[in-house]
């Protein structure tokens, strides 16, 4: 215990420290004289002092798992899966009211359909202009990102502008490897602003990243020891880098996968595995043994128990062999209703081996250790293991429940973040190509969306993902229509949960429709459907009239 030089102390305060040194403070779990809390002394560090160093081997590891980890492989496209989907939509949302009277609802629609339009068909297009190296669609993009997030806990990409004629906009988003940003050489600048190949000012805001020309790995690369200093903004405020961690605690500069609590409980669960398995096939390989009892000498030669071992040991071997061979050559078979019953050479005994099994395969052993990958993944032991065998309605409902509320989390964090960032940066170049028709003249004046965080405003927006999925359509979707009889939710939230577009739901319908009207071939009302649906259980027979199950018939 060390003590400020500075600090004068009455008796009093020393003897309550010095009382304090021998028997432990006023928490039980800072108790040094407890056997089971004794050696436990973890190191008091800062944020970065606990990331930094131990951040490349962290994300080895991780990678390795999910590479060779089946269930952790699965996590983590469960993940993508329940928070991406197979398209991830645009909702535009401008806040008209803060750009002026002009901006009015009227506007707001027209710009909403125009600009998701262009959005859709620059990120989703067969030639993945969005990608700066060509390969993967806007969605694609926003899959990987929350892939490489559950993998390594961040996420790293810059915004290029390709300056290529073909190209319908010049913004490219370039995805980065989180290995490559880290500081040149090992450098640290006197002012320990530079950590984690990121350079900071005195508040700690990010203003320059560092990033590596080549993987650290790529060995036959020279440039591999070679940096790029990006900063992070434009000096007219564009975005360059793209950044996005969760922090965990203040002053911390890069991400840890959540995967990473887990990583000795996965590592652990795959050797249990292949132990076990190889247990199985070792059962599996011998049908039978038999067990001989030989004399002490023959036993002792057997396993090299004299000096000319090769010698003595075959001339041991052939001569039982031949006796076992003569003997049961000429041996008779006792038989019991036809079934031979062998008398076997004096001294031996058969053992039948049991069919090779596997183990406590999905005992309570390896659930407890799916259980930590699951958690860690921020998914159900179900969902995980895909098995639903005790599991009742109610509990897989719960589970449901508590995963999306975690993938909703992860979805603001990650997905939504990245998607409007991208976004952004594409309107911003719309704009100012003047290619959005529905801005009004006062909007085209040069640099007019700079200011007042007009757009902040003119980009705000939500995002369709994947769909939540039902359990039993019919009380879910009962449960939506009464929401929507209550004034408690929208078409628009209840179209999202299934993964949709409620104006394009409803464009299409009107479509139908119509169709069905053209061709005169619209479908009958059916009242028993329509209150099923809603949950009235009423049906459309004559009060009074009785019911099809007495038939009318009210004799006893």
């Amino acid at each position: 215990m060390t003590f400020d030089p500075g600090i004068e102390l009455d008796e009093d305060a020393l003897a309550l420290l010095g009382e304090t040194a021998m028997v432990g403070g006023a928490y039980e779990a800072t108790d040094r004289n407890n056997k089971s809390l004794a050696l436990w002394n973890p190191t008091m560090r800062s944020a970065d002092g606990d990331v930094l160093p131990d951040k490349r081997r962290l994300d080895a590891r991780a990678r390795d798992l999910l590479r060779n980890d089946a269930y952790a492989r699965a996590g983590t496209a469960l993940r993508s899966s329940s928070i991406v989907g197979s398209r991830y939509a645009l909702t535009a949302k401008p806040m008209g009211r803060l750009l002026g009277p002009t901006f009015d609802e009227t506007w707001e629609e027209e710009f909403q359909e125009e600009v998701e339009a262009r959005f859709s068909l620059w990120g989703e297009g067969p030639d993945n202009w969005v990608d700066a190296a060509r390969l993967n669609t806007f969605t694609e993009m926003v899959r990987l990102a929350v892939g490489v997030h559950a993998a390594c806990g961040e996420v790293l990409s810059t915004a290029e502008w390709m300056r290529s004629a073909a190209r319908p906009y010049q913004t490219a988003i370039q995805m980065i490897d989180v290995d490559r940003l880290s500081n040149p050489s090992n450098r640290v600048t006197q002012d320990n602003r530079l950590r984690g190949g990121i350079e900071r000012d005195r508040f700690g805001a990010p203003f320059a990243y560092y990033i590596r020309l080549r993987h650290p790995a790529d060995w036959q690369y020279p440039d591999k020891f070679q940096w790029k200093r990006v900063p992070i903004r434009k000096p007219w405020g564009r975005l360059q880098v793209i950044h996005i961690f969760e922090q965990y605690r203040p002053d911390q500069s890069r991400g840890v996968a959540e995967m990473t609590t887990a990583l000795k409980q996965m590592r652990m669960t795959g050797k249990f595995q292949d132990i076990v398995l190889q247990n199985a096939i070792v059962q599996a390989t011998y049908a039978a043994a038999i067990e001989s009892e030989l004399p002490s000498a023959e036993a002792f030669a057997t396993i090299g128990g004299v000096e000319d071992i090769s010698e003595k040991y075959a001339n041991t071997a052939a001569a039982y062999l031949s006796k076992v061979s003569e003997y049961s050559s000429g041996a008779k078979n006792l038989q019991l209703d036809g079934v031979k019953i062998p008398h076997l050479f004096p001294g031996t005994k058969l053992n039948l081996m049991p069919l090779g099994k596997g183990g406590p395969l999905g005992q309570d052993f390896e659930k407890s250790l799916l259980r930590y990958v699951a958690a860690s993944l921020g998914v159900s032991y179900e969902q995980l293991t895909q098995d639903y065998s005790n599991t009742n309605y109610s509990s897989a409902k719960a589970a449901m429940a508590e995963t999306w509320k975690r993938m909703n989390v992860l979805k603001q964090q990650v997905a939504d973040r990245f998607a409007s960032i991208v976004y952004r940066l594409w309107l911003e170049e719309a704009i100012n190509k003047r290619q959005i028709e529905s801005l009004p003249a006062v909007a085209r004046r040069e640099g007019w969306f700079y200011e007042a965080q007009r757009l902040d405003a003119i980009s705000n927006a939500n995002w369709i993902g994947a769909s939540k999925g039902q359990v039993e359509e019919l009380k879910e979707t009962q449960a939506a229509v009464l929401r929507l009889k209550h004034n408690l939710t929208t078409h628009e939230q209840e179209a999202a949960r299934l993964g949709l577009d409620w104006r394009l739901l409803l464009k299409q319908r009107k479509r139908e429709i119509d169709t069905q009207r053209e061709y005169d071939i619209l479908p009958e009302t059916d009242t028993n459907m329509e209150n099923a649906a809603s949950g009235d259980v009423r049906d459309d027979q004559t009060e009074g009239e009785p019911s099809d199950a007495s038939d009318g018939d009210t004799d006893a």
